[in-house]
């Protein structure tokens, strides 16, 4: 029998959870400072990364603001994925935020007359990756430069609203912290542009403002939905007693709270997010989430014929054995329990004594059962037509399949500007009644995707409708009977990325409510699949996608799946899937999967796989068998009803099969040299008081392992990352340690406040590390004692993923808001100690095929393929040099003269002869050179070499042109 040996810490749960402190809005402004600075002189500042997309399934719109007086016109805003802008109905995008300091948004307003925009930063839907932001944003030339108005401990904005007849009249409604306490959060309203603010209503320090409406004909007749919530790892209260509705008659100055008892609008705990829709200073509809629980209704004279889960709780073991066989079995198959467990099996194990009938009941209860099986009320609406005096309830029945159970996602709510009886719900489907909220119908049409999160509707033309959802925009034209499908922006959320090794390789990844994609990594992002129907990325799956593991012998076997341990093996020639997620025992509980399980196929044997519960799992035959190879490896779990007490990530060393880590949601790491045998927790070793958030953590902070990685140039080697979203702390927790966790060095300085999401270690180079935050790329060239800002070619978003290919030298960079991009680090992996000491090298460059089209375009309306080289060389300070293109006849073909930063620096080469190179290889040869039809004169086949040099300094490099 195995032992697990864990240190008594995990008997003696002693850590001091309300005691992380959140990041100051001060550290978050400095840190903001100091991104900028390691940008402008980062080493690597000229290395592009370049955007593959994908494109077509998009991600979660938060806000859309349209020109009233020409809708081809109009702002779409994307949750992590910044702000875009079409001119041509949604045909096209052009993105307008990406000099900005973040892409997180919660609402945007746009006064049209003056073109001015203002950005409301950090997500107002309070889900499990809403970022925060910095405060208010302000453009007054259409995108192109922002200036940060203020508020800047906001973190999520909830609404904006400007007066049309006085730009510089703001009211700004502020959701304030997700996962902690803060007063920074209510009405805000400025007069002078931004410049000052004041702020009008203040509620609670745990109650924030989600929606501010006006009355369309006047400014000063405002209304404003108060939420109260308490987001935590381990559990979400989404309900409170300050949830309520509030007014102002004086444009925002002072408010009075309509929603009291006996006005007709629900009081109390249960009052959940609460979205507002005005018709006109009169009549007013609500949207509530209603977290009440259901009353009992009487039973029915026939009881249902079916078993459920709550029948066992208090059921005998004579009752129980009383069961027939067959309505038993079916309970068991549709509640997927293990074909072990049948009427037979399960009977005789009562009788004997091994089982209890509660125990059927515990077999399927965890925390996601608390959360999707509690039976609230729901989606109300409520309507009045008395200025808010009194509200009357409008939905007659139970307006199920809207929000579920997590009607915190949701609150849109609007009215038909001429017509008072129509209105439209944004929930997981979009539905719409013209009877003022008493029925409904549904209006998601075959290609809108769920979760519908803003809604445009035409003032001008009845039935022109403007949706944004967590798949993108959709327009239609009829009232929501068709819709246009407008996906251009590459802005997909992922949450994991990998590649597999075929020609070209395929890039897989995991998106935010948008399942599992693969495609080719050098697929052009354009719309031409539009006309021959095959887009490049195809769907693997549905859900949430997470982490996704590659047969490396075989690229048609693929691990991957949805939220919460969802895992199934895919073979792609066949389409068929297996689904493997382990079961456990009967009479156990249940295991605690995570939303992102962690998956990881063994890099000594591609048929081991192990996936993390609150157990580690390990199967030797691909997932068809699975045995448990550690105790609980977190602190136990918490009450609540969010899953918790999980892993978060999974390391094998590829020195040695069996040398194991684990990380876990509630802060511990494990490690096993023995394939599971015995584990140590290791993070123990580590002291968290050194930093400022975590001084009066009284032992180990419950903090997020977002990675721990087992190193592939020393056994002994192993990278840690902790992440402090979860309790508003963006300090970045980085560490190393070169004797299995026995000690650690931290490794994080320089690198700006921000949640660590990702570290990995280059296959090649053993100093080059890469790491991804919740707000843009770093790399290390000697382990992490200094960092380097990454990001030429990519906004500030979050990076959620990292890998590398290593026959292709590429790095891929999965975010979360603008999908995947692609760096080639070739020269980066070349960058060593010895290299660094040298004042100018040229690195090496990639052979060339001579092609006779270059520059001749092979029809009258199509453009020319021309040629290029990237030369890229390192200069270890500012320098001005020469570049010369000498033929292997010593003819100077091509010279310049460039200026280069510290670092990696890149001279572009179009492969053309200048005049006087063109002039003199004629001659040495003579021959007439010819000209293509771009007017250039391409280099001809041979080998050619660039020397480089300035102030005593000189490098050079060959290449052929095959």
């Amino acid at each position: 029998m195995k032992s697990f040996i864990l240190p008594c810490l995990l008997l003696f749960y002693l850590m001091a959870f309300g005691q992380i402190e959140s990041t100051s809005k001060d550290s978050i402004q400095k840190a903001l400072q100091l991104k900028e600075q390691m940008a402008a002189k980062s080493l690597v500042q000229h290395l592009k990364l370049k955007n593959i997309g994908p494109s077509v399934m998009s991600g979660r719109i938060v806000d859309l603001d349209v020109n009233p007086n020409n809708p081809i016109e109009f702002y779409a805003a994307y949750a992590s994925g910044g702000l875009w802008y079409t001119n041509n109905n949604g045909t096209s995008f052009s993105p307008v935020m990406d000099s900005s300091q973040t892409q997180n948004i919660g609402d945007i307003a746009v006064h049209w007359k003056t073109g001015t925009i203002w950005v409301g930063t950090g997500e107002n839907n309070a889900s499990r990756s809403s970022y925060a932001g910095i405060g208010i944003l302000k453009s007054t030339d259409q995108g192109k430069t922002w200036q940060n108005m203020g508020l800047q401990d906001s973190h999520h904005i909830g609404r904006i609203l400007i007066n049309n007849d006085n730009p510089n009249e703001v009211v700004i409604g502020v959701i304030g912290h997700l996962y902690s306490k803060n007063t920074a959060r209510g009405i805000y309203k400025t007069i002078d542009g931004g410049k000052t603010w004041q702020k009008t209503l203040f509620i609670s320090d745990t109650a924030g403002i989600i929606d501010v409406a006006q009355a369309p004909e006047s400014f000063n007749v405002l209304y404003a939905a108060a939420w109260e919530k308490d987001r935590k790892a381990w559990d979400f209260l989404g309900s409170g007693n300050d949830s309520s509705i509030y007014k102002s008659t004086d444009g925002g100055n002072s408010w009075k709270k309509i929603s009291n008892d006996g006005s007709g609008f629900p009081t109390g705990h249960g009052v959940g997010r609460i979205g507002l829709a005005v018709f006109d200073e009169n009549t007013i509809y609500a949207l509530l989430d209603n977290q009440n629980h259901r009353e009992k209704t009487e039973e029915s004279e026939e009881k249902s014929n079916e078993l459920s889960k709550e029948d066992f709780k208090a059921m005998s073991e004579a009752d129980f054995l009383k069961l027939d066989d067959k309505k038993l079995n079916a309970f068991l198959k549709t509640n997927n329990f293990q074909e072990k467990y049948r009427a037979e099996n399960i009977k005789q194990m009562i009788r004997s004594g091994v089982a209890k009938p509660y125990d059927i009941t515990k077999y399927l209860e965890n925390a996601n059962t608390v959360l999707f099986d509690t039976p609230v009320i729901g989606a109300e609406v409520y309507k009045s037509t008395d200025g808010g005096k009194t509200w009357k309830k409008q939905n007659e029945d139970f307006i199920d399949g809207l929000l579920y159970s997590y009607g915190y996602y949701f609150g849109e709510i609007r009215v038909d500007p001429n017509d008072v009886n129509k209105i439209y719900l944004g929930g997981v489907p979009i539905i719409k009644s013209a009877d003022a909220g008493k029925t409904y119908t549904s209006i998601n049409g075959d290609n809108v995707h769920a979760d519908h999160h803003a809604l445009w509707v035409n003032p001008k033309m009845p039935g022109h409708l403007i949706n944004g959802n967590d798949g993108g925009i959709n327009i239609s034209y009829d009232d929501g009977a068709n819709w246009i499908k407008n996906n251009s922006p590459s802005v997909g959320q992922f949450y994991a990325i990998n590649v597999d090794n075929q020609e070209p390789y395929h890039v897989y990844g995991g998106l935010q409510d948008n399942g599992v994609w693969e495609g080719p990594h050098n697929a052009e992002e354009n719309s031409k699949w539009h006309q021959t129907g095959h887009y490049p990325w195809k769907s693997l799956m549905g859900g949430d996608g997470m982490q996704i593991q590659i047969d490396s012998r075989n690229h048609n076997t693929v691990y991957t799946g949805y939220q919460f341990g969802n895992y199934y093996r895919i073979d792609k020639n066949t389409e068929k899937r297996h689904y493997i997620q382990p079961k456990h025992e009967l009479g156990e509980n249940p295991y605690r999967f995570n939303w992102q399980t962690p998956i990881l196929l063994s890099p000594h044997n591609q048929d081991i796989l192990y996936l993390g519960g609150n157990k580690l799992h390990r199967s030797m035959n691909q997932g068809d068998d699975w045995e448990v190879i550690s105790p609980d490896l977190t602190h136990g779990g918490k009450k609540g009803n969010v899953a918790y007490g999980t892993l978060t990530t999974l390391s094998e060393s590829p020195f040695t099969f069996g040398v194991l880590y684990t990380g876990s949601d509630d802060g511990l790491v494990n490690v096993s040299k023995d394939g599971g045998a015995h584990w140590e927790n290791i993070i123990k070793n580590i002291d968290l008081s050194q930093f400022a958030a975590l001084k009066k953590v009284q032992k180990e902070a419950s903090l997020w392992v977002s990675r721990v990685v087992a190193s592939k140039h020393k056994k002994e080697r192993v990278y840690l990352a902790l992440n402090g979203y979860r309790w508003d702390d963006f300090t970045p927790y980085i560490f190393k340690s070169d004797d299995y966790g026995k000690t650690w060095a931290t490794i994080s300085t320089g690198i700006p406040n921000s949640p660590v999401n990702v570290i990995i270690e280059d296959p090649e180079n053993e100093n080059l590390l890469f790491v991804g935050t919740d707000n843009g790329l770093y790399t290390s060239f000697n382990q992490g004692f200094s960092w380097e800002s990454l990001q030429n070619g990519m906004p500030n978003v979050a990076v959620h993923d990292l890998v590398i290919q290593p026959e292709a030298k590429h790095l891929l960079i999965g975010t979360h808001g603008r999908s995947i991009y692609k760096a080639d680090i070739s020269a980066l992996q070349k960058m060593t100690p010895e290299l660094l000491k040298k004042e100018l090298v040229v690195f090496e460059l990639d052979d060339i095929k001579h092609s006779k089209n270059w520059g001749n375009p092979p029809g009258s309306w199509v453009k020319a393929n021309t040629p290029g080289l990237d030369i890229t060389f390192y200069s270890a300070q500012p320098n001005s040099y020469e570049a010369v293109i000498k033929s292997d006849e010593s003819i100077i073909v091509s010279e310049t003269e460039l200026k280069a930063d510290k670092g990696l620096n890149v001279l572009s080469y179009d492969l053309s002869f200048t005049d006087s190179g063109k002039a003199a290889y004629e001659k040495k040869n003579k021959i007439d050179l010819k000209s293509a039809k771009d007017g250039k004169t391409y280099l001809t086949k041979g080998t050619y070499t660039v020397h480089l040099k300035g102030k005593g300094n000189q490098s050079e490099v060959s290449f052929t042109i095959e």
